[in-house]
């Protein structure tokens, strides 16, 4: 009798830490379906959140780029020559806005130049849609500094010196040109969102990169 007691103990003890085992399983499936869910719903909502960020901030470029820009100066594009020449230019616009221009086009994606480029290579680059930035020597170190990050982080804009220039900072596009106050001027978000490969760009698409790299 004895024997078969403590065989049926065992068998007890067993069948309850079988059971408290089973409940643990259970307890682990559901905090682990529930952490699983909450890790989804919050990836989710994450993923709204930044699709919904990226269409406001698209929005809000968009109408950025609609608006008129203040003090900003427009040539008629279609007056302005097209043709390739070999010989030097005389712009009547310094840095120039477009015209007759050099057949070869200065590498303009994202270039950062030093030293001053030829004006018949950058107006190539004007014609191929991009944004030329300029300063000379009565521009802060300062702003200078915060333009060429802008230019490093945008495609079809390129960065150079223009010592004659009637203004400390001055941006260009085929036919439009505007000086600005400094690098954190509003107008200079507005210029690069409107006229990077604008409307006024004679050959949008055409390449920034495989040009002239000015030393």
């Amino acid at each position: 009798m004895a024997s078969r007691k403590t065989t049926d103990d065992r068998r007890a003890r067993i069948e309850a830490m079988r059971r408290a085992e089973q409940s643990r399983e259970r307890r682990s499936r559901i905090i682990t379906i529930a952490v699983s869910g909450l890790v989804v719903a919050g990836l989710v909502g994450f993923g709204v959140y930044v699709l919904n960020k990226e269409s406001e901030q698209q929005e809000q470029r968009v109408a950025l780029a609609k608006k008129p820009i203040k003090a900003e100066k427009s040539w008629d594009a279609k007056k302005l020559g097209r043709n390739h020449v070999k010989e030097a230019v005389s712009y009547p616009q310094t840095p120039p806005v477009g015209g007759d221009h050099n057949q070869a086009w200065l590498n303009c994606d994202r270039n950062v130049y030093k030293e001053a480029v030829p004006n018949e290579n950058a107006v190539h680059s004007l014609e191929h849609g991009a944004v030329w930035v300029t300063y000379n020597d009565k521009a802060s170190k300062d702003d200078v500094k915060k333009l060429e990050e802008k230019v490093k982080e945008t495609s079809y804009s390129f960065i150079s010196p223009v010592q004659d220039q009637a203004d400390p900072l001055m941006l260009t596009a085929w036919g439009k040109q505007v000086s600005v106050d400094g690098a954190d001027d509003k107008r200079v978000l507005q210029f690069f969102e409107k006229y990077v490969q604008g409307d006024q760009t004679p050959e949008p698409g055409a390449a920034c990169t495989g040009g002239v790299t000015a030393k």
